[in-house]
């Protein structure tokens, strides 16, 4: 049973792969070998790879006919021969004879080409920016010890300059209109009467109470001792 959704789409059933068969002339092979489940003919002169080595996976089990694998070396050739049936074929060669990678660069015939290794070792030097670091910069510009206090001085007075210009616009600018160092009144601003005063509105309600001053509290009268009373009524 195939898992999924291909069950909805009529493909439920799964058959998993036999014996591939290939064969060279049809004497009855197909019809001997077409009710066993799973199994695969194949002519040798159409072979498939996808028949051969299904999903990518090779060792497939294959059965040949003789006849079918005396063809071969007319379809394929050999590496001494080329193929008959196919025009200007041979069969792929190797092209290392001996595959043992470690045994050829030990051989003394590749040892006596190499040069020695070189065990010295190379450390790359991290390069500082002379922009950042004044050092560097005094060994690129020696000058630059000198230039760079002149900078800072000729900044300093190109600062005072114009700092001294705008004041002096701002006090030429005053002297026109009349009043040094205040802003003339703009619109309808008069002062107000001193005596002029907003009435206040009496305040009602909630706020009203709120509002009150609380009482004063009466201090308690002092009570005189009953022995000095009598004294005085004496």
């Amino acid at each position: 049973m195939r898992a999924g959704k291909g069950k909805m789409r009529n493909w439920r059933c799964i058959q998993r792969r036999g014996p591939c068969i290939v064969y060279n002339e049809d004497n009855g092979i197909i019809k001997a070998f077409r009710n066993i489940p799973g199994t695969t003919l194949l002519n040798v002169s159409k072979l498939n790879i996808l028949k051969l080595a299904p999903g990518g996976h090779v060792g497939r089990f294959c059965i040949w006919t003789e006849s079918a694998f005396r063809k071969l070396d007319e379809l394929c050739g050999t590496w001494r021969k080329a193929a008959s049936l196919k025009s200007t074929y041979n069969l792929p060669m190797h092209k290392m004879l001996n595959t043992d990678r470690s045994r050829i660069l030990k051989s003394p015939e590749i040892q006596s080409a190499l040069r020695a290794p070189r065990k010295k070792v190379h450390r790359r030097v991290l390069r500082k920016n002379p922009l950042k670091n004044p050092r560097i910069m005094l060994t690129l510009n020696p000058y630059a010890k000198t230039m760079r206090p002149n900078t800072i001085l000729l900044q300093a007075k190109n600062h005072k300059i114009r700092m001294d210009k705008a004041a002096a616009a701002l006090e030429a600018k005053s002297d026109q209109k009349g009043v040094q160092g205040k802003k003339p009144v703009v619109g309808n601003k008069e002062k107000k009467a001193v005596g002029d005063k907003k009435l206040k509105k009496p305040v009602v309600g909630k706020k009203a109470a709120g509002t009150k001053k609380p009482a004063a509290e009466k201090k308690p009268t002092e009570k005189k001792p009953i022995s000095e009373e009598k004294k005085a009524a004496a």
